[in-house]
């Protein structure tokens, strides 16, 4: 997206826009420390709505994630979407973008190990969770985010059943 059609949407100058953003590289610092604010109280809200249990605030986060794909303007993860373009020429940009994932695993690390689960569970978990929201954006249907959240399901209670005496994944 151009400024000018930054400026057509939003209804401000475009001398303004460039008061305020003298690049594209920090208009989209800005709307990226933004999102994560947005994606921080998404997280929390699917969390606090998980039903008291790390198993279930773990799957209520893939049921955000389906909530999400089917809102209107739904193209995936602004993350994602901003390091294909600038990651590569823009380190700062990118160097946001995986602090941004990497707070996110380390959230996910943190409800795991509130189950007693192995702490790889995590990442497999987060990879699902990325892959789903890219799949979804690409396909245009929340289907991607209903399988991985059937796949996490899989994932958690054969972790917790291995950790079970007695048990064999």
């Amino acid at each position: 997206m151009g400024m000018d059609v930054l400026r057509d949407e939003s209804g401000v100058s475009l001398r303004r826009l460039y008061q305020l953003f003298p690049s594209k590289e920090t208009l989209v610092e800005a709307v990226l420390h933004r999102r994560r604010q947005i994606w921080n109280t998404w997280v929390d809200d699917a969390v606090a709505a998980g039903g008291g249990t790390p198993r279930g605030q773990l799957l209520a986060i893939y049921d955000m994630l389906a909530r999400w794909s089917t809102e209107d303007g739904f193209r995936g993860c602004i993350f994602v979407n901003a390091f294909s373009e600038l990651g590569g020429t823009t380190p700062h940009i990118a160097a946001l973008v995986r602090d941004q994932k990497v707070q996110f695993q380390q959230r996910l690390a943190g409800i795991v190990a509130a189950t007693g689960a192995p702490a790889a569970l995590a990442d497999q978990l987060a990879v699902l969770a990325e892959g789903a929201q890219t799949t979804a954006a690409i396909t245009g249907t929340p289907d991607p985010i209903q399988h991985a959240r059937t796949a996490a399901t899989t994932l958690i209670d054969t972790a917790l059943a291995v950790g079970k005496p007695g048990k064999k994944a």
